[in-house]
């Protein structure tokens, strides 16, 4: 954050409940992968409608503080960078040992690095924009693309035509044949619109106009999680994977 921007807690605290409910949400499924029971795969199934609540939190105060970072064009290399290493790790190494299907193309952490180098790039743009007038229309354009990656605008009213779909080389935009497949996808779009809405939301947060009681802390252990959740994305599938392998191994080797 810039030296003369006042900390805003309730974002941290936001970020970290946002990050374990995504952790949560994946140990279901690792459950299912590893271990082979069916009950993980049904629970996250069933958490797969409020997941994208938290989507929208971790994304949205991702573009907040991007209006609050020193550099955010270089906070998205690294964080690209990170996205890369997931890659690497879950569509390279951890097939070599056994684990297949947790490959992972275009995530989380890809989409906003993409998100915060973009928007770096177009930051002198942004801040001639209002905020408001800027927040409307990125909530318009989002709900317009939202369906982009099921061949669709406007709720489904606009179809797209099949050649968009032709190749997997346009998945980062949300465009991919039937063939692609991403444990964790996140497409530029809609999602670099929800990013935008954060950024012309955070012009508030750069102006130390957020509501008095965001500056306070509440949870001490949710604010952890927030500051480091790039550490805590990156580590727990590794993590969990682990623990339930020898879970596995102890308890149902026969």
């Amino acid at each position: 954050m810039k030296n003369e921007t006042k900390r805003i807690e309730l974002l941290d605290e936001l970020r970290g409940f946002a990050i374990i409910a995504m952790i949560v949400h994946h140990t279901f499924l690792d459950i299912g992968d590893v271990l082979g029971m069916p009950w993980g795969y049904s629970a996250f199934d069933a958490l797969c409608v409020v997941q994208p609540i938290f989507w929208a939190i971790f994304i949205v105060i991702s573009g907040i503080c991007s209006r609050l970072s020193r550099n955010c064009v270089k906070r998205g290399i690294i964080v690209l960078c990170a996205g890369l290493v997931i890659t690497l790790v879950t569509a390279v190494i951890m097939p070599l040992f056994g684990f297949i299907g947790a490959e992972i193309y275009f995530g989380i952490l890809h989409c906003l690095g993409a998100c915060m180098i973009i928007t770096g790039l177009l930051m002198p743009i942004i801040e001639k924009i209002n905020p408001i007038i800027g927040a409307l229309i990125s909530s318009a354009l989002f709900a317009f693309t939202y369906p982009v990656s099921s061949g669709s605008l406007l709720f489904g009213l606009i179809r797209l035509p099949d050649v968009l779909y032709s190749t997997n080389l346009t998945a980062p935009l949300g465009f991919f044949s039937p063939s692609f497949y991403s444990a964790d996808y996140f497409a530029l779009l809609p999602w670099l619109f929800m990013f935008l809405f954060g950024a012309f939301i955070g012009k508030y947060a750069l102006d130390g106009e957020f509501p008095k009681f965001t500056y306070k802390k509440h949870c001490r252990a949710l604010a952890f999680v927030g500051r480091n959740s790039l550490w805590f994305y990156l580590a727990h599938q590794v993590v969990i994977y682990a623990v339930l392998t020898v879970i596995g191994l102890i308890f149902f080797k026969g």
